[in-house]
């Protein structure tokens, strides 16, 4: 993945790991990146950001209820 760097200022009570973690949630959330680019912008696998996703009450898969009844095949 392509990628630029930026620098921010950020509160002295956020670190710079806690920023990366929610830039990558937000970005997965409005479906800007990947669960892969994503879990590498927050410097995680992606199955410890999959826990990460949960946490926050961000779902890993966004199926609507239609969606799922025909990949179930019901």
């Amino acid at each position: 993945m392509p990628v630029t760097e930026f620098r921010v200022e950020i509160p002295l009570d956020l670190s710079a790991a806690e920023v990366k973690v929610l830039l990558a949630v937000k970005l997965y959330e409005v479906g800007k990146v990947s669960l892969g680019q994503a879990a590498q912008i927050a410097g995680y696998s992606k199955r410890a950001f999959m826990e990460i996703l949960g946490r926050e009450g961000v779902p890993v898969f966004a199926y609507s209820p239609a969606e799922l009844r025909a990949d179930l095949g019901l």
